[in-house]
């Protein structure tokens, strides 16, 4: 069968390869990938950036669908012929993350989904939506299922988000559109931010009810303050990381949160960082990592309900891994980058 791995790092050495395809073992499920998506923390991973020691070689990419080709002894919970997707955290099944469930995620401790086979233990895959494609289903694993986790749990014990409630989203990639498509599902207000006027149209197409160009408006924080009428956002998804956390502070209200994600912008602020406003409002700063299986079942109930279609960007073909890749780092797209992987 053939992969996408990197024997050293850098996205010159992200390489296609051939490996013999994987052998069927009690309680285990082989799945021929249709599709993948990437996000940001699979550009870092073959960079080096994410975990500079890990073993090589590894095939990148947590986020896949596809359809179960065969079953090991014992299995029960899918079948022959399922559509299914890999969870991130092949271990976090239900209730807070541990140290243990955090080991073996997809793309990192372990292989990932970039090959036309992948093994996993059945507790880690799920069915998706019937109304889904391959590549709609691909971007949910680690986008949507991060977004439905900072909306509907916020840490431990949960704190869903309430209807009557304001959320700030950050740029248009895959987070940030899964969480403005759930926000709207919920009934709360959404406003957002991005450097382009185009991205922003989009999203007000999506329900977004005021956004704003950071580029004209750098101080965007200013601005939450001033469409909130002085009050600030309930609820902030936060990926830019270092480069926007100062700003998230505050623009967060009283007794608000923030949702911390991504790195976006670097893990390194270019200025000092002021923690007063944590003290001052009794904000709560809240560390999001994917999600269990147990809300990636959530979450694909209710998408199925509202008939809910993630976003997809674009699509490469197999043989264009790489491009994927490059694309991904231009920071130009509008939701999830998806490789297909096998046709339909």
């Amino acid at each position: 069968m053939r992969v996408f791995q990197m024997t050293q790092f850098g996205l010159e050495h992200l390489k296609s390869a051939e490996q013999p395809e994987p052998v069927v073992t009690p309680g285990m499920v082989l799945i021929r990938v249709h599709a993948v998506s990437l996000n940001y923390r699979d550009l870092l991973v073959v960079k080096g950036q994410y975990n500079p020691k890990m073993q090589l070689p590894r095939i990148p990419c947590s986020d896949g669908a596809g359809e179960v080709v065969a079953v090991g002894d014992g299995v029960g919970q899918v079948k022959v012929g399922d559509r299914v997707c890999g969870i991130f955290m092949q271990r976090w099944l239900d209730g807070p993350l541990t140290a243990e469930k955090s080991k073996a995620a997809l793309g990192g401790d372990v292989d990932g989904m970039l090959a036309e086979y992948v093994l996993l233990s059945e507790d880690g895959v799920v069915r998706f939506p019937e109304h889904l494609s391959y590549e709609e289903a691909a971007t949910l694993p680690c986008a949507g299922v991060t977004a439905w986790n900072a909306l509907h749990y916020g840490g431990n014990p949960a704190r869903p988000l309430h209807p009557d409630e304001t959320v700030l989203i950050q740029g248009t990639g895959g987070v940030s559109i899964f969480a403005l498509q759930f926000a709207k599902l919920l009934g709360a207000r959404v406003i957002g931010t991005s450097s382009s006027e185009e991205k922003l149209a989009r999203a007000y197409s999506m329900g977004l009810n005021t956004g704003c160009n950071y580029r004209e408006r750098p101080e965007w924080s200013r601005w939450v303050t001033e469409v909130t009428d002085g009050l600030g956002a309930d609820r902030i998804i936060e990926v830019g990381g270092a480069g926007t956390f100062g700003q998230s502070l505050r623009a967060a209200r009283v007794e608000g949160m923030v949702a911390q994600i991504g790195v976006l912008s670097g893990a390194t602020s270019p200025e000092p960082l002021a923690l007063t406003p944590i003290l001052h409002k009794q904000l709560r700063v809240q560390g999001i990592y994917v999600g269990s299986r147990a809300m990636f079942e959530q979450m694909n109930v209710a998408i199925a309900e509202a008939q809910l279609h993630p976003v997809v960007a674009k699509v490469f073909a197999f043989e264009q891994a790489r491009d994927a890749f490059v694309h991904m780092q231009s920071a130009t797209h509008f939701g999830k980058i998806v490789i297909r992987v096998a046709a339909a």
